[in-house]
């Protein structure tokens, strides 16, 4: 099974807010001709890229839940303009809702075994992705999502 990374989303309010920043970001890119890919840029470059890009996703915690998950295609490791290495981790546009699983604040980013990942929202549990997110929110701090 492929390794998975987990990391803050910080800066966003909910999966709505990340999925408008995405569609930006790509639109943006288009515009200027580049590339139109997503990917989000780190410090450290995973060791064990290889079985993270074999399936692995990055899980998003937004607001103390991780609530989403983007499946991560690629890793390309590169050195900035300061000359410090950095890595950009090639994201599928897709913003894949997962069950909540709450989790404390980190820096950074973690590696998440296939085991400790929550599951994608199933058909029968879609339309919690309808709810408002402060509901939903609430509900996951009651203990009942």
């Amino acid at each position: 099974m492929a390794l998975n990374l987990i990391k803050l989303c910080v800066g966003c309010e909910s999966v709505e807010d990340l999925e408008e920043w995405i569609a930006m970001r790509l639109a943006d890119r288009r515009r200027a001709g580049e590339p139109v890919e997503q990917y989000h840029t780190t410090r450290m470059v995973p060791t064990r890229g290889a079985e993270i890009t074999e399936g692995g996703s990055l899980y998003w915690v937004i607001k103390g839940n991780v609530q989403c998950r983007q499946l991560i295609t690629e890793i390309r490791p590169f050195t900035d303009d300061e000359g410090i290495g950095r890595c950009h981790l090639v994201l599928d546009p897709l913003v894949v809702r997962t069950e909540w699983q709450p989790r404390r604040a980190f820096q950074g980013w973690r590696y998440l075994k296939p085991e400790d990942a929550p599951a994608d929202l199933g058909k029968g549990r879609a339309g919690l992705a309808e709810m408002p997110p402060k509901l939903r929110q609430e509900l996951a701090e009651l203990g009942l999502l």
